[in-house]
C-alpha cells in the first residue's frame, strides 16, 4: 500500500495476466516434473528387470558348474531346481513392468543364450555373448 502526499491510498496488485502467467508456468513445470518421473520409473523397471534376468543367469550357470552339467545337456525341471529347489532366490522373480518371464525347457542352454526372457523386448540385456 502507497501513501500519497493527499493522504489518498494505493493499491498495487497482480493483474489477471500476470496470475494466469505465474499459473501457466507453475502448470508447465510440474507437467516437467511428471514426464520425468514417469520416464525415470521406466528406466529403473528396465534396470530391475535386467539384473533379475542377469541374477537369475549367473544362478543357472553356478547349479551348472557345481553338477557339472554341459551345454544342451538335458535336464528336467531346470528351473524348478533353480528357482524353488536351491536357495538362490526366496521367490521367484517377476519383472517389475508386468512382463512375463519365459525359461528354457529342459536343457541347459548354451553360452550366449539366455535362460529366462522378459515378455517386454527391451527388458533384456543388449549384449549376452559371455553368459
Amino acid at each position: 500500500m502507497f501513501l500519497h502526499s493527499n493522504g489518498s491510498h494505493t493499491y498495487r496488485a497482480m493483474t489477471l495476466v500476470e496470475v494466469t502467467l505465474v499459473l501457466a508456468t507453475i502448470l508447465g513445470l510440474v507437467s516437467v516434473t511428471f514426464i520425468g518421473a514417469a520416464s525415470y520409473k521406466n528406466g529403473a523397471n528396465r534396470a530391475l528387470c535386467v539384473h533379475q534376468v542377469a541374477n537369475v543367469q549367473k544362478a543357472m550357470r553356478c547349479y551348472c558348474n557345481f553338477y557339472e552339467l554341459e551345454p544342451l545337456e538335458p535336464v528336467t525341471d531346470l528351473k524348478k531346481r533353480i528357482i524353488k529347489d536351491s536357495k538362490f532366490f526366496y521367490v521367484e522373480p517377476s519383472c517389475p513392468s508386468q512382463g512375463t518371464y519365459t525359461y528354457f525347457k529342459d536343457t541347459v542352454p548354451n553360452v550366449g543364450e539366455l535362460f529366462i526372457q522378459c515378455s517386454i523386448p527391451d527388458h533384456g540385456p543388449k549384449d549376452t555373448y559371455s553368459w
